[in-house]
């Protein structure tokens, strides 16, 4: 369990956080000298059960609200901290804002400084304290009176820790490892070291890790928690974790280290976004803000997709000219300077550049959108189940790849596996691809037309190209193989050709009388023609456009012979040159072109295409300048 500080510059923070610990979280020099916290610290906060809950105490200074986003991203309770010396203040709201923003709905209030007071003043400052934390998720948290000067309040402020903690569920260890990197250094002996709050899952010694961006896969060398070797690093709890041969450059604060699959950058996001009701100006898709995730920060716009009834709107594609207004909600596209590692489910906030102010926030709904201009999702898709669905029906005949399921939804690997099942016989899995099951049921309509359009204009051919036909199928292979299985085992369509063709069940060609007795012609031409037939351009002159489609029948019914691309030859004509190749070459010398030419009686013209012919169906074999028999070749001829 993680427990974030938030509250004012000078309110308290770190000195009551040193009171609970013993541990002061600030540690560098330049927060010693001007007295405020300027990155994050952190401490053990222990029971006298033995259990322990992590401390990330985060700045309060508005110049550092970027480092307080990345302690506060990822805790499990708040402890607000309000000095009873000055009240509520800037930073006070704006961090109930970023609090609220991330989701976070667990925690404690603690008013400090209690020594400095009187009790008239306190009951002021308390009122004022309720009235702001009215219908956010503090609103029923206790209000702790403290001093961490005297001591006063600190018991009861442990136990209101603790009773808050004891309220939320535990997060799952079986889920996917991830820890956004907050600090990353360098120790002698030891390598680089990265620290941050485990988000989700567990990490083993020895596992190996992504680190994202970038990509690279590391070693885990060994793990520390509050400074203790362990054997893993547990959901919830703040970790060091020491990557073998890793460089320091390789893991930078706003990297992410994660195992399992399904994990990539992405610089396009689908989600849905809200503005502050206190934002100073609406949001349009030109409006340049900074994306707070985690620990990363970067750049972004934000495109709002279009309501029904607008251009657009009934997709929420848009038309790119709508703004979210503060106080609206919207679907968006989020476009990201630089590409980050990001989950479904994943809370972000949104701060304006000029004033330098908070100004929204939301949850992604997709990290991984199929396309870089992805519409944004109806706002009725919420929870991960209609996620799913509307993800399939956006993939059409892409599909969805199950095994990003558990990035993309923000979900376990087994609820993943849940949600899948819910689905039943509405979607069909087809090689680890998730497809729409009337997506299926339409590629095979599809697949069956395409042959029989093929049909109509090849009357002649055996059957469609296979290739061809999956291509026009405008689907992923997997899902036209698919089909393509499916129709062949209804019986409406079978494979032949060895695999490459397609056709439906029982197709024949069937020449007209015409095409007969040119048929007849062609053959009477080349077998006339003997062992220097014409080429297909010059036989289309004469016998027309379905020359070449009558030549393949010839070939099939084993009267001609394709010896080149535009040259078939009749099969009498091209068995009498096989023998007399064979004849020639009966030594055990290599022949070269020219003395094949010789002993053929025949031009280059025609040897060299008919020799490369023999070279691939294993006839001859090159050897050096010349040919011999193949060791096929020769066996045939013993036997004759």
């Amino acid at each position: 369990m993680i427990l974030g500080t938030a509250g004012h510059v000078d309110h308290g923070k770190t000195a009551l956080v040193k009171a609970l610990t013993g541990v002061d979280t600030d540690r560098l020099p330049e927060e010693k000298r001007r007295g405020i916290t300027i990155e994050l610290g952190f401490a053990p906060l222990r029971f006298s059960d033995g259990s322990t809950i992590g401390v990330v105490d985060v700045p309060g200074h508005e110049a550092f609200v970027r480092q307080m986003l990345a302690g506060a991203t990822g805790v499990d309770l708040a402890l607000l901290v309000v000095a009873a010396d000055e009240g509520v203040m800037p930073q006070t709201r704006e961090h109930l804002a970023i609090l609220e923003l991330l989701g976070i709905r667990g925690g404690v209030v603690a008013l400090t400084k209690r020594d400095l007071v009187d009790d008239d003043w306190l009951a002021l400052v308390e009122e004022d304290l309720r009235a702001l934390l009215a219908g956010t998720s503090l609103a029923g948290a206790p209000i702790v009176v403290t001093s961490a000067l005297d001591g006063e309040g600190l018991e009861e402020l442990r136990q209101g820790i603790r009773g808050a903690a004891a309220g939320l569920p535990a997060r799952d260890a079986t889920d996917l490892f991830r820890l956004p990197v907050d600090r990353a250094f360098t120790i002698r002996g030891t390598g680089t070291v990265v620290t941050g709050t485990v988000w989700s899952g567990q990490l083993s010694r020895d596992a190996s890790v992504l680190v994202l961006p970038g990509g690279r896969s590391w070693r885990v060398r060994g793990i520390e928690e509050h400074g203790a070797q362990v054997d893993a690093a547990m959901p919830g709890t703040r970790a060091a974790i020491a990557l073998a041969a890793a460089a320091l450059d390789d893991t930078p604060r706003g990297s992410v280290v994660v195992t399992g699959e399904g994990w990539r950058e992405s610089s396009v996001l689908l989600a849905d976004a809200a503005l502050l009701e206190s934002a100073p100006k609406a949001l349009g898709p030109r409006t340049r803000v900074r994306f707070h995730l985690g620990t990363t920060e970067v750049g972004a716009r934000i495109i709002v997709g279009a309501r029904v009834g607008e251009p657009g709107g009934d997709d929420g594609e848009g038309d790119g000219r709508r703004v979210l207004a503060p106080g609206e909600s919207a679907p968006v596209r989020v476009v990201l300077d630089a590409p980050i590692a990001a989950r479904g489910g994943d809370r972000f906030v949104l701060r304006g550049a000029s004033p330098a102010a908070t100004v929204g926030g939301g949850v992604i709904v997709d990290p991984h959108p199929p396309r870089a201009r992805a519409r944004a999702w109806p706002a009725g898709a919420r929870t991960p189940a209609a996620r799913l669905e509307t993800m399939i029906a956006k993939a059409r005949r892409s599909g969805v790849e199950e095994g990003t399921l558990p990035v993309r939804l923000g979900v376990s690997p087994r609820r993943s596996g849940d949600l899948v099942r819910a689905l039943g016989t509405t979607v069909a899995r087809i090689a680890g691809t998730l497809v729409d099951a009337e997506e299926l049921r339409a590629v095979s309509s599809d697949l069956v037309r395409a042959v029989s359009a093929y049909h109509s204009e090849h009357p002649l051919e055996p059957g469609a190209p296979l290739q061809s036909v999956r291509s026009a199928a405008g689907a992923a292979l997997p899902l036209v193989e698919e089909a393509v299985r499916v129709e062949v085992a209804s019986g409406r369509l079978e494979v032949v050709g060895g695999g490459a063709l397609i056709r439906r069940a029982g197709w024949e060609t069937t020449l007209t009388p015409a095409q007969a007795r040119l048929k007849g012609e062609l053959r009477d031409l080349l077998e006339g023609a003997g062992r220097e037939p014409p080429e297909t351009k010059e036989l289309e002159r004469r016998f027309g456009a379905s020359t070449a489609s009558l030549l393949r029948v010839l070939e099939r019914e084993g009267h001609v012979v394709q010896v080149e691309g535009e040259r078939f030859y009749a099969r009498a004509a091209l068995d009498g040159l096989l023998a007399d190749i064979r004849k020639a070459m009966a030594g055990e010398r290599a022949l070269t072109p020219a003395e094949l030419r010789e002993a053929l009686g025949t031009s280059r013209k025609f040897l060299i295409p008919l020799l490369e012919y023999c070279d691939r169906t294993g006839v001859t074999e090159r050897r050096g300048d010349g040919r011999v028999l193949s060791g096929r070749s020769r066996g045939e001829a013993r036997i004759a």
